[in-house]
């Protein structure tokens, strides 16, 4: 049984929101409130997988500490650009 996409994204809201590192919390929660709800299913497969890395890595991508690994470099650009806003 899949999940129905309104309850995905309720789900991927509140890991965004409870993250390790209160940065993180805070840029996810941001890209969350103007991104997640408009992302296709493949997206949102992404952006899943992609919450189950470390908050240091995470925080290391986005601000561009470091590169981000494939496939997370497009979804991690977006969190950078509503980041820096």
């Amino acid at each position: 049984m899949s999940e129905p996409p309104e309850h995905r994204i309720k789900r991927l809201k509140m890991r965004s929101m409870r993250r390790g590192i209160r940065e993180m919390d805070l840029i996810l929660s941001a890209f969350c409130e103007t991104r997640l709800a408009r992302m296709g299913a493949r997206d949102l497969d992404i952006y899943d997988a992609l919450l189950e890395e470390n908050d240091q890595d995470l925080y290391r991508w986005v601000t561009g500490q470091a590169a981000a690994p494939d496939p997370y470099g497009e979804v991690i650009a977006e969190i950078s650009q509503t980041f820096q806003k």
